[in-house]
């Protein structure tokens, strides 16, 4: 059949993009799961309180079952993340960690009073607070009454520290207590410590001397310096205050301190801050009340006397009770 066409039969072969099969629809089902359970997981956490958080945090701690102090021991401490209340148990308490400040212990009260509210050692005290006022107004009438010491009234300085009542002997521009380098006082230092040593024997404090220089180097030999010369007219001082009959006894301590203490903070070499000091030091030597002020205090001591007696405890502001020196 020379006339009919050839019938040509075409056969088309898939290849490269085959069928992969069904795993990717397991995979990614899985992961829409997980999406799902992610957010389900943050509008959990979003819908509970922190008390809450805090019961499941403690539920999953590594170190124990639970931290849950609630009856029930579950991670939400016996509640619910449902209605307020539904299925709270009343007996369950809500895990919760509180900083809460250490208990105040209340001191116990002392039934002993301190000395200083002691009536008789108030007294004495103040006793003897008026007695540097007085000594220091004799010393300041003293220099002004005397025309001699008109020039010498810049070189006394009297003040109070805590020590006691400070008498200091300074020198000044032109006029010095002692020679350049020296320890022998001049005339008009020991008519000063003369006067010093009158109103020093109407006070029965023990007294403290020291001496003081400015912060210039001493030109003498390397072996004598500021410190042996400070000392030496302290001692100087000690000497002038036996011979004007102050005691031996009355002498507390003598020291010699250099420039380690200058008066003029901003000028070391300054002159003032060669100087002598006396101190009369609080708290020391015999104190006697005068006997107009025994009265008044034994009738102090006498009404304490029955407020102890009818039982009423003794505290800072009715001190405990003391006899009165002098009695």
């Amino acid at each position: 059949m020379a006339g009919d066409q050839p019938i040509i039969i075409k056969k088309i072969k898939k290849g490269g993009h085959g069928h992969h099969g069904g795993a990717w629809k397991v995979a990614y089902a899985d992961f829409v799961t997980a999406m799902m359970a992610f957010f389900l997981l943050l509008w959990l956490l979003n819908a509970v309180t922190q008390e809450q958080l805090e019961g499941i945090s403690n539920y999953f701690t590594p170190t124990t079952v639970s931290q849950s102090t609630s009856g029930s021991g579950a991670m939400l401490g016996g509640k619910t993340m449902s209605e307020e209340g539904a299925l709270t148990a009343k007996a369950s308490k809500v895990t919760a960690k509180l900083d809460l400040p250490p208990p105040k212990v209340q001191e116990k009260q002392t039934e002993q009073t301190p000395a200083d509210a002691d009536p008789t050692t108030q007294a004495l005290k103040k006793h003897e607070q008026e007695q540097f006022e007085k000594a220091k107004e004799q010393l300041e009438n003293a220099m002004k009454d005397n025309p001699a010491f008109k020039r010498l009234a810049a070189s006394l300085m009297i003040d109070e520290t805590p020590e006691g009542l400070r008498i200091q002997i300074v020198d000044q521009d032109g006029l010095a207590m002692f020679p350049s380098g020296g320890a022998n006082m001049f005339l008009h230092t020991k008519k000063i410590l003369e006067l010093v040593a009158k109103v020093i024997l109407t006070q029965p404090q023990l007294l403290a001397i020291s001496g003081h220089t400015d912060a210039k180097k001493f030109g003498g030999s390397g072996n004598y310096t500021n410190w042996e010369l400070s000392a030496d007219r302290a001692n100087s001082a000690r000497r002038e205050l036996l011979n004007a009959g102050v005691p031996e006894s009355r002498i507390g301590r003598v020291v010699g301190k250099a420039d380690t203490e200058p008066l003029m903070q901003d000028d070391p070499e300054n002159s003032r801050n060669r100087r002598l000091s006396i101190i009369l030091l609080r708290g020391t030597g015999e104190q006697k009340l005068p006997e107009e002020k025994l009265p008044g205090l034994r009738d102090i001591q006498q009404k304490q006397l029955e407020l102890q007696k009818r039982g009423v405890p003794l505290t800072p502001q009715t001190p405990s009770i003391a006899p009165a020196q002098g009695q």
